[in-house]
């Protein structure tokens, strides 16, 4: 007489592989939670800011060296002093200062602008066509009594960040 053998199932059961998923799906909740990739955008668009803001004041300031003091040279295209009130670094509409002219090349290769918000749209040195704007999304002011320079960035109080606010820098 011929006995069967019996053939041992092979595979996994459903229950098995809805464990499985359970398990992977658990774990990557935990580590995109700890890696938490809106954080770290943020954080590095926090950097870029305080270098931009960095980088303009070194520019100003060497621009005061080279001027012996002075900001706006009356002649050609910086003419105005640095505001008193705080305005947006800029030269679109509204109250924006526009510092280009006074900076770019000479002392920086191209204002900075905000990695968030800020727009450039300048192809010549003087950014002069009507096409050719740009919105650094940062605020300058000079102190009337103490003649300091203040820059900020306001764009630094990132949602994705609880403990952000404004980065302002003075020289």
């Amino acid at each position: 007489m011929h006995t069967r053998r019996k053939i041992p199932a092979q595979g996994f059961t459903l229950i098995e592989i809805l464990v499985v998923i359970g398990m992977i799906a658990v774990l990557a909740s935990i580590v995109l939670l700890a890696i938490n990739p809106l954080r770290q955008f943020a954080e590095a668009r926090n950097a870029q800011r305080e270098s931009d803001v960095n980088a303009i004041l070194n520019a100003i300031g060497e621009r005061l060296a080279e001027n012996k003091g002075i900001f706006n040279n009356q002649v050609g295209t910086c003419l105005n002093p640095l505001p008193n009130e705080t305005e947006f670094i800029g030269n679109g509409g509204g109250n924006a200062y526009d510092l280009r002219p006074c900076l770019v090349p000479n002392f920086i290769s191209e204002m900075p602008t905000d990695p968030k918000d800020g727009t450039n749209t300048c192809t010549s040195a003087a950014c002069a066509s009507s096409d050719e704007e740009y919105t650094s999304k940062y605020t300058i002011t000079e102190s009337a009594s103490t003649g300091r320079i203040t820059v900020c960035a306001p764009g630094a109080a990132e949602s994705a960040i609880t403990e952000s606010s404004e980065f302002c820098l003075t020289r």
